[in-house]
């Protein structure tokens, strides 16, 4: 019963997201801050094209469904880099701790960051010999249980810093996640997040104090008079994300999942992801997927991978190393490496 039900409601979801997709004609890129936080986490993630949010069965799901950690039965850790475009680089870090009957809680670091740069000025266009950077970061600590043996809830709560030179802004927002496990279709899993709910972000520093004439029309006017020049706040990216994964071979050697994701920003048009993996004997994994389908002027999409899962010798602990490769069209194409410890 409780199965029809919530299949029911996935479908008026999908229907509602079908329908705004259609509805919405403008575009709102550009409009939110902490961009870095819609950049993906994790080769197998990205592999399968970014539809993840239902399969959330690694430590990247701290990103991705913060209800997906519960099923984690060990210590776990990812570490992963991701070469993002115009020479920026977006690392990574996480850990999820079991605590038995009481839940399982995790911790994140993400860090956003850039070669240092000139600081150039009218007057010196080849730069004054003083060098500027910028960098993002974003620290998070996780709760989820599961409330049945098919239900999972979820919950993120993060600290969020921007950088740049003199400037800085800050933020606080919640992530929550739900994981639902059916039998279906041979054990569908529904999975839906909502990202980035939060407080708004205000750009404030030294930068933005310089001084004033009193009245330049008169004979010794004072000129250094202070003042501060008041930044716009804007808002996060915020998120909703809902999607299904389910086996469509699962036998003893082999297996192949699938699974698609509906996404609805508010700085962006909505779009759908798709992604496989299939393995062998859980032991190599070749992933494929297409990211921000039926989004209008979207890069890319296409996102490949591959896994190794290795077992350390003498040890009851194994390693995870993953790649995935992604088409960003014009802009040139991504590469993100993955090391998992489960401990």
């Amino acid at each position: 019963m409780h199965i029809r039900y919530l299949a029911r409601l996935t479908l008026i979801i999908f229907g509602i997201f079908s329908l705004n997709n259609f509805a919405q004609n403008v575009s709102k890129t550009g409009t939110t801050a902490a961009s870095f936080l819609e950049i993906p986490v994790g080769a197998k993630a990205i592999g399968m094209g970014g539809a993840f949010v239902s399969v959330a069965n690694d430590a990247s799901s701290l990103f991705w469904n913060p209800s997906g950690i519960s099923s984690i039965e060990k210590y776990e850790a990812i570490l992963s880099h991701t070469n993002w475009i115009a020479e920026t680089s977006y690392d990574f870090a996480g850990l999820v701790i079991p605590l038995g009957n009481f839940g399982n809680i995790g911790l994140s670091f993400s860090s956003f960051s850039m070669n240092d740069m000139k600081v150039r000025t009218v007057e010196k266009p080849d730069g004054t010999g003083e060098y500027f950077s910028a960098s993002d970061i974003a620290i998070g600590i996780s709760y989820s249980r599961n409330l049945s043996d098919r239900f999972s809830i979820g919950f993120t709560g993060k600290y969020i810093q921007q950088t740049i030179w003199h400037m800085s802004a800050s933020a606080f927002a919640l992530d929550a996640g739900t994981e639902f496990r059916t039998d279906l279709f041979g054990g569908m899993v529904i999975g839906a997040s909502v990202y980035n709910f939060g407080t708004p972000m205000q750009m404030a520093g030294r930068d933005t104090r310089y001084f004033i004439s009193v009245d330049d029309t008169k004979q010794g006017t004072n000129d250094q008079i202070p003042t501060n020049i008041e930044t716009d706040s804007w808002d996060l990216p915020l998120t909703f994300q809902i999607g299904v994964s389910t086996n469509v071979i699962n036998t003893e050697n082999y297996r192949l999942m699938v699974a698609a994701d509906a996404i609805h920003p508010n700085n962006e048009y909505e779009s759908m992801n798709f992604g496989m993996e299939a393995s062998f004997r859980d032991f190599i994994f070749l992933r494929a997927g297409y990211q921000n389908a039926f989004m209008k002027e979207a890069e890319g999409g296409l996102s490949f991978g591959v896994g190794v899962n290795s077992k350390l010798i003498l040890s009851n602990a194994f390693v995870k190393f993953d790649y995935a490769f992604r088409d960003f069209g014009r802009l040139q194409n991504i590469h993100t490496f993955s090391l998992g410890i489960v401990f």
